[in-house]
């Protein structure tokens, strides 16, 4: 298989509402729990001279006593479930089965038989506005989904990215199933570059969405700014109660480009970042912390930053997608063509990553859990930056441990 291309994915806060107290009791509870696409390569200076190899961030002595996963695992793709998909984006498993997936270039919105492989379009979102490493992408479910039956989605329009939430209608007809969106929350910085994109609702039914700089580095240290940060937001769009900074959705700042959230069964949250010409990474979230871009590019001897805890070249990862399954974190990547394991104590890598699909399968975008050792992962090479083959784009079933 041949390599395929990279590049990296790529205002002030918008209107605030009042949150309401019972809002504010249930998510107190929860935030002491809670703790680049590409696409890596440089958008701006320097000078492209990356350090080899992959590292995990913390010594042993830092690490959590809880019990880790053997250190070496596997990945084997059980399954094709779909093929032929246009530039898939964000997924979201329905509770049937069924799996909804996006279409950044095209704006519409997929509905696939997990079973049949079967392809149905339930939608276009009105108000995409495709470009570059912009367009429709992180989907996810409403918390409250059998009873609101609420889609969510975070998409690039003419003027921004923002976060809709739609009615999904399955008595109407195939490309009608959609309503009309409601936004709640615009304002996150738009470019050709660095957009962010996943959004998924964490354990305390609030919503968690990652951003970019849109290629201005100022934006990840400007709190003022969505830009370059991981928001939390209640299912309105309002802050969190319970966030670090008083009346902000933001969660934590100092990112490049997220595009991978995910929780492990202690509710901490862990993501993924971009970097531009040397180190991607892999960091446990803590509230309020400071994660160094554009200071810091990995690894840092700042005390002020928050380190990864693990890091790789760009060329090796340009992390995506990520999702928790048997004790590690499974990560997606996209010039990196793999799929990475990283097995966790506690919130701290338990030993080296490994990787496992390397170019099977070219560029690897999106990690969902499918239940049990099971993932989705589907991969990126309709995107402009990928070189497709017969088949492509896929949804995979992959088998983990």
């Amino acid at each position: 298989m041949t390599t395929r291309s990279r590049r990296v994915e790529g205002t002030k806060i918008v209107q605030r509402r009042a949150v309401s107290a019972v809002l504010a009791a249930a998510a107190l509870l929860l935030t002491a729990g809670c703790s680049s696409d590409d696409e890596g390569g440089s958008s701006g200076g320097g000078d492209g001279a990356a350090s080899s190899g992959t590292t995990s961030a913390a010594p042993p002595s830092s690490r959590a006593t809880e019990e880790a996963p053997p250190a070496k695992g596997s990945a084997e793709v059980v399954r094709t479930v779909a093929e032929d998909l246009k530039t898939p984006w964000g997924l979201a498993p329905l509770p049937d089965g069924d799996l909804l997936v996006s279409s950044r270039d095209e704006g519409t919105i997929t509905r696939v038989d997990s079973e049949t492989g079967k392809k149905t379009e339930v939608g276009e979102v009105p108000g995409v506005s495709p470009a570059g490493e912009g367009g429709l992408m992180g989907l996810a479910l409403s918390p409250d989904y059998a009873s609101d039956h609420m889609v969510y989605a975070y998409f690039t329009s003419a003027s921004d990215n923002r976060i809709v939430r739609m009615l999904l209608d399955e008595d109407k007809p195939s490309g009608e199933q959609l309503g009309a969106p409601d936004t709640i929350f615009k304002g996150i910085p738009k470019g050709f570059i660095h957009n962010g994109g996943r959004i998924a609702f964490g354990p305390d039914k609030m919503l968690y969405a990652g951003t970019g700089e849109s290629g201005e580095e100022g934006l990840s240290q400007d709190k003022e700014s969505p830009g370059g940060k991981i928001l939390r937001m209640t299912p309105e769009g309002e802050p969190s109660p319970g966030n670090p900074f008083s009346d902000s959705p933001v969660y934590s700042y100092g990112h490049r480009n997220v595009q991978g959230l995910a929780w492990d069964p202690e509710q901490r949250l862990f993501a993924a970042e971009f970097g531009q010409d040397t180190w991607d990474e892999l960091n446990t979230i803590k509230p309020g912390d400071n994660y160094g871009w554009p200071e810091a590019e990995g690894r840092s001897d700042n005390p002020a930053f928050h380190n990864p805890i693990a890091q790789w070249t760009t060329d090796e990862a340009s992390p995506s997608g990520i999702a928790y399954a048997e004790g590690s974190i499974w990560m997606a990547g996209l010039k990196g063509e793999r799929l990475w394991r990283i097995p966790l104590s506690g919130t701290e890598a338990s030993a080296d990553p490994q990787s496992f699909l390397e170019g099977d399968y070219g560029r690897l975008r999106t990690v969902v859990p499918a239940g049990g050792d099971k993932l989705w992962v589907t991969t990126s090479n309709t995107d402009g930056r990928g070189s497709p083959e017969d088949g492509d784009d896929r949804i995979l079933e992959v088998r983990v441990k």
